[in-house]
């Protein structure tokens, strides 16, 4: 099942996804462009990863392996739903996309082996996780305005039940730029894949409902500009959109 959470009407309704169109729980179908779309779920702890993918560290110029995982947090604020716009400051030189598989967490997980992992999982959405490189002190210590301006992290359109994704670990995942395909890889070149990241980060904190990872992105983040239409799409999961706006 798809779900997801929109306004419409001045309410906010939880919907389902039926043939391409928006469900109400009443019956009703509607378009997409008819609703207003929040993110899927109302995130509780945001994760987000940095240099999960071999081919975009290798990309930055990271040729072994790191010791640990880099992993950093997003504040609430960050998040928007589908067709939504993100700002590009007017000062920037270069901000990029990053397409994301994102986990969102169905129960309480702590020192959980990752052969368990995905028994923890409540479903998979996207997530665009736009960064500043302008900002960026190194990337070990990411300055927050890299990562954690107002809705620069598009998330949706639908969480989809985990039972539904066959195997989260070969999904490919695209992105265009006004139709223009600029991105593609395959959730199979996770240096860690989300069992093992659940493993990871169950081991020294409780994962809580709620909870979402952001597992990281493959090579093939280029510069974004005023007016651009960005979609994010996750075989399987659906395609997310977003539009740049200047300040």
């Amino acid at each position: 099942m798809k779900q997801g959470r929109v306004v419409y009407e001045a309410a906010i309704h939880d919907v389902t996804e039926v043939n391409g169109k928006v469900q109400l729980q009443d019956g009703r179908l509607l378009d997409e462009h008819e609703v207003e779309w929040l993110p899927p779920i109302e995130p509780k702890t945001v994760f987000t990863l940095g240099l999960n993918y071999a081919d975009h560290a290798k990309e930055l110029s990271f040729t072994s392996p790191l010791p640990e995982p880099l992993v950093f947090f997003k504040g609430k604020n960050t998040i928007i739903g589908h067709r939504g716009t993100t700002v590009r400051p007017h000062d920037v030189e270069f901000m990029h996309y990053e397409c994301e598989l994102a986990v969102v967490i169905g129960k309480s997980a702590k020192s959980v082996k990752k052969e368990d992992a995905l028994e923890y999982v409540r479903g998979y959405t996207i997530a665009n996780d736009y960064a500043i490189r302008d900002y960026l002190e190194n990337y070990f210590r990411p300055n927050l305005r890299v990562k954690n301006r107002d809705d620069c992290t598009p998330v949706g359109p639908w969480l989809v039940d985990a039972e539904d994704v066959e195997d989260p670990m070969n999904l490919t995942l695209r992105t265009y730029i006004n139709g223009e395909i600029t991105q593609e890889g395959s959730t199979g070149d996770m240096i860690l894949g989300v069992a093992e990241l659940i493993e990871y980060l169950s081991g020294f904190m409780t994962l809580n409902p709620g909870d979402m990872i952001l597992t990281g992105t493959p090579k093939g983040s280029v510069d974004t500009k005023v007016g651009d239409e960005v979609i994010t799409e996750i075989k399987g999961i659906g395609s997310l959109h977003n539009t740049i706006v200047g300040e």
